[in-house]
């Protein structure tokens, strides 16, 4: 056996003679007989970060996974914050989980450790959306609420979103305040389980019809549903609490023929049918499609474990499906919902919509040449929810969303939400197939109008301790020397958000960029492509948002404008890497 390292070892023997259950000490003293060093390294060198957004990671006894203590302490620090900052009131939280393994398991944990505090909660009693909780935190009153999902992460992982008083997931100061309070907790013994049953109140069906209530009242076009109420759309929930809303949700909009993908219709946290819950990827897609083309359906709907985000397919001009991505997607959603409000009269000028960094700039040029403000936040739904919450009585949030296929419609939660946008989706393509046109014909026609903007993600990850080393070292020399050109276009301005600066490179001049400190670099071209390099905080990884576009003079020549983009992006990444 390789030999532990001494502090690996002291947090082993903690573990085996502290207050934990008899299974967990069982577990460890088999791994320990078994000569599983690498498994008790990786599982007790450090203890799980609680960050920003919570817990993630894989399931499994040791201080460095998921599990009930793990869950236990995050829960106490949180109880411990809440109480402090708001003395002499009655503290009321609320909990929800996703369909992972251990998820109800780990949010009765959370409500055992909440109640033991003194503190209210609202449990609901079977597994729900993500975008639920955020909006029972804000119709209840709460001060907080937690999320045990690992959203589209593989079946191994489970984790721990924590919340504020707004819906939204906590942002600074608020969040490095509850981390101080998780940090603080030394031993096991500090931790509460012992629930006090008056203090947990069940919550489900009576929330789920406020909140399916308060969407459809969002609905713009419900004389267009009415008229393509039999519009063919394929929902799946890729085996997670989609399937507790979406089809009601679509239901509720007016869409009467709904095709459930039965295989994946069951929550069930070893995802049986996909190699990843992830709508992202084309391989979770592949039975949904499959019903698509049986049945010759108008839209694919695709949502991940705990419902915050979804993936679409349409068909094209050839009649084949294709799956959209999160820009694509986003872009449409925006274009939609600003056309409708247009057309019902319903913009007054004061109206917002907001979106992240990476994200593609055509939905600022829509925005733009609608009169509606367009925001930028930070990488992060959170940052989104923040603005939100800043803006409530000023102006009126029509829609946002990020690449990473998260989107929001309405002010009613303030995290991503793939159930009203499922129904917008359905909306849209109702929408437009009312006006003779399909989504994909709908996208071409905006690529026409605004331009045709091409967005791809490129991820490189460097192995080790070396790996994190290099991508220092990469981004130090991009911050330093800036590239002079890109895809044969000159850079001609430079954003640090880290340094909080931007520069005209040909005159020098500087100013300030109102953000958070953020490690990313953005450089701008003469020709308007905007390449984002962002270093991962958790692993040796760097990943560049390249955006590149150009006019689209005919619809005709879509798919030769397309190639020719394509090309541009890769002449990016060959200068990137040189």
């Amino acid at each position: 056996m390789q030999e532990l390292e001494p502090s690996v070892l002291q947090k082993i023997n903690q573990w085996l003679q502290g207050s934990y259950d008899a299974d967990t000490k069982k577990e460890i003293q088999a791994l320990l007989d078994s000569d599983s060093s690498t498994e008790l390294t990786d599982a007790f060198y450090k203890d799980l970060e609680f960050g920003t957004g919570g817990l993630r990671g894989t399931m499994g006894p040791g201080s460095n996974r998921v599990n009930k203590y793990t869950i236990g302490t995050a829960t106490q620090g949180l109880s411990n914050y809440l109480k402090n900052t708001y003395p002499n009131e009655e503290i009321k939280v609320a909990i929800a989980h996703d369909s992972r393994n251990n998820s109800d398991y780990f949010a009765g944990t959370a409500a055992d450790v909440f109640s033991a505090n003194g503190i209210h909660v609202y449990f609901f009693k079977e597994l729900r959306p993500t975008p639920e909780l955020s909006f029972a935190i804000r119709h209840l009153g709460c001060r907080s609420g937690v999320m045990l999902t690992a959203s589209h992460n593989p079946k191994e992982y489970n984790g721990y979103k924590a919340y504020g008083p707004d819906g939204g997931q906590f942002v600074s100061p608020a969040d490095k305040e509850v981390m101080a309070e998780v940090a603080k907790i030394s031993s096991i013994d500090e931790v509460k389980f012992e629930r006090n049953p008056d203090k947990v109140e069940l919550i489900g069906e009576e929330i789920d019809k406020l909140y399916l209530d308060a969407i459809t009242s969002l609905s713009v076009s419900p004389d267009a549903i009415k008229r393509q109420s039999n519009l063919k759309i394929v929902y799946s929930p890729i085996h997670g609490t989609g399937i507790t809303l979406v089809p009601k949700a679509l239901q509720q909009f007016g869409f009467t023929n709904v095709t459930l993908v039965e295989e994946q219709i069951k929550p069930d946290g070893n995802f049986p049918t996909v190699v990843y819950p992830n709508p992202e990827e084309k391989e979770a897609l592949t039975l949904a499609l499959k019903k698509a083309q049986e049945i010759d359906a108008d839209l694919v709907l695709a949502t991940d474990p705990d419902a915050d985000r979804v993936g679409i397919a349409v068909k094209n001009n050839e009649g084949e499906f294709v799956l959209l991505n999160g820009n694509q997607t986003g872009s449409l959603l925006i274009n939609y919902l600003l056309t409708a409000w247009e057309e019902k009269g319903k913009l007054t000028g004061n109206e917002y919509i907001v979106k992240t960094i990476v994200t593609t700039y055509l939905i600022d040029k829509i925005a733009a040449a609608k009169n509606v403000t367009c925001y930028n936040t930070l990488t992060g739904f959170k940052y989104i929810g923040e603005l939100m919450t800043s803006l409530v009585g000023k102006a009126t949030f029509i829609g946002g969303g990020e690449e990473s296929y998260g989107y929001l419609i309405g002010d009613l939660v303030r995290d991503k939400d793939a159930v009203v946008s499922s129904a917008f989706i359905a909306e849209m393509t109702a929408f437009y197939k009312d006006k003779g046109s399909s989504l994909f014909e709908a996208m071409i026609e905006m690529y026409h109008q605004y331009g045709f903007y091409k967005e791809q993600l490129v991820s490189l990850t460097k192995k080790g301790k070396s790996g994190a080393e290099e991508i220092k070292a990469m981004i130090a020399k991009f911050r330093e020397n800036p590239p002079q050109s890109l895809g044969g276009s000159k850079v001609v301005k430079l954003k640090d958000y880290e340094l909080r600066k931007e520069t005209d490179l040909a005159s020098g001049e500087t100013s300030e960029l109102d953000f958070p400190k953020s490690d990313v670099l953005q450089f701008i071209t003469e020709d308007g492509s905007i390449v984002s390099a962002r270093p991962s905080g958790t692993e040796p990884k760097i990943k560049f948002y390249c955006s590149v576009n150009a006019p689209l003079k005919n619809k005709d020549t879509f798919a030769e404008t397309d190639s020719q983009l394509d090309k541009k992006v890769q002449a990016i990444m060959n200068d990137l890497q040189s």
